[in-house]
């Protein structure tokens, strides 16, 4: 199935934010916990859009779909200050957490599969933890892309360490879907997104 978008058309009668989880600079780009910038980086290209716009320590880019303004964020401020970015956009747009939704890396996934949540802890994740501080509530969506864990390594030199080739080749395959995922999220009621999409995405 094909969706459009569109960079304006209609009147917008309601916006959503999809914030992608990372640390920015070029020496995280290849790491674990940039999995959330690659999904929307994957989307936005394939969409023709760019990054180009900042404000409030964010990049972002925007799009009207279905009488709705889209934005997607990618905070600027290290992973643990996340929730810092997300507040002032909610804020400034006056977005409703309903209408939130956060993609970040997982340890608790395995490679090659994500999860998508309505609500849950952090699971020590401090990209989510600062979230859940600013927005009161960890009751919001989310999409989950697992790294695995491993119990060889220190967790903070694990998810912000170098993916090796085989790796990143998996959250290659994995991020190709970001278009099909966030625009049934924008067509599908978040159960249906759930039923479709929390299974394993590489056979």
């Amino acid at each position: 199935m094909c969706y459009n978008i569109i960079a304006k058309k209609k009147k917008v009668i309601n916006l959503k934010l999809i914030v992608g989880l990372g640390n920015p600079g070029k020496e995280y780009e290849n790491t674990r916990h940039n999995a959330g910038f690659k999904f929307l980086d994957k989307f936005a290209k394939a969409n023709n859009l760019n990054f180009t716009k900042e404000k409030f320590n964010g990049l972002y880019t925007e799009f009207n779909y279905n009488n709705e303004k889209i934005i997607l964020l990618k905070p600027q401020k290290y992973m643990n200050l996340s929730g810092e970015v997300l507040i002032k956009f909610k804020e400034f747009y006056k977005i409703n957490i309903e209408d939130i939704l956060v993609i970040c890396d997982d340890l608790d996934t395995n490679l090659g599969q994500i999860k998508l949540k309505y609500k849950g802890s952090s699971g020590g994740h401090n990209g989510l933890k600062n979230i859940e501080n600013h927005l009161h509530t960890n009751e919001y969506k989310r999409i989950k892309i697992g790294i695995s864990k491993n119990k060889n390594h220190d967790k903070i030199d694990y998810v912000i360490g170098q993916m090796p080739k085989e790796e990143l080749e998996i959250l290659e395959k994995v991020t190709e879907k970001a278009d099909d995922i966030i625009k049934d999220y924008l067509n599908l009621s978040f159960d249906n997104l759930m039923n479709k999409y929390n299974k394993e995405v590489l056979k």
